[in-house]
């Protein structure tokens, strides 16, 4: 899946090297990434529920026309991925259900390079389009942040990620694919999209197995674009 991945992202930038001559569009985009991972069924009995956790997302990208209503964009991006864990228990004092809990959220930090098809499915002012590719990330950082909870909950404890021990992959080859709308809007256009990210490496590699936690998320981000060179 790696090399697969690869060769797809240097096929789509030699195509968009080869349409430098048509109308190039510019633009960035932000937003939220709502990370998760996938669970082995054999931890389903012996671990907590993993959640979706928050956090930011962003890119800036180059858009090239293929055709009338295929376009290739590459993009260089920043992404928060992660899990979270939140669990409570109420423990029983004098006539009182206290309750306890804890809330620990693994954050991790990349750098991808998605490589995206762009699929107009209208014409007009504004358009619905579809896409789909692949990326290469890299981890740069990351931290785990935990919140104890009660009847007071306690201010955020960030603990930073060593990921040499942790054995953490640092390299995250996904699939993306997503929907889109724009309209123009002075000399650009404006738009929203949704996406969903599909890992495909193995995140953790400890010496005696190899678990299949795999990356996973959601985001939803609103950006802006321009047509250069006219």
């Amino acid at each position: 899946m790696k090399r697969f991945t690869l060769a797809g992202i240097a096929a789509l930038a030699f195509l968009l090297i080869q349409t430098a001559s048509a109308q190039v569009q510019v633009g960035f985009r932000a937003g939220a990434n709502w990370g998760a991972v996938s669970k082995p069924e054999f931890l389903d009995n012996f671990s907590p529920t993993f959640r979706l956790s928050p956090g930011l997302t962003g890119a800036f990208f180059v858009e090239a026309p293929v055709s009338e209503r295929v376009s290739i964009r590459p993009e260089i991006s920043y992404i928060q991925k992660g899990f979270l864990i939140d669990e409570g228990f109420k423990l029983p004092l004098g006539g009182w259900d206290l309750p306890l809990g804890a809330r620990v959220a693994y954050q991790t930090r990349y750098v991808e390079l998605p490589v995206l098809a762009k699929i107009n499915l209208n014409e007009g002012p504004v358009q619905f389009y579809m896409l789909a590719g692949g990326a290469a990330g890299y981890a740069v950082n990351g931290r785990i942040r935990t919140r104890t909870s009660g009847i007071f909950r306690s201010q955020p404890m960030d603990v930073d990620m060593n990921m040499g021990m942790l054995n953490y992959n640092r390299w995250d080859f996904s699939a993306i694919g997503g929907l889109g709308l724009s309209a123009e809007a002075g000399a650009g256009k404006f738009f929203v999209e949704a996406r969903y990210e599909h890992g495909f490496s193995r995140q953790y590699d400890l010496p005696f197995i190899q678990l299949p936690i795999r990356n996973r998320g959601l985001s939803a981000s609103i950006g802006y674009s321009f047509a250069i060179g006219q």
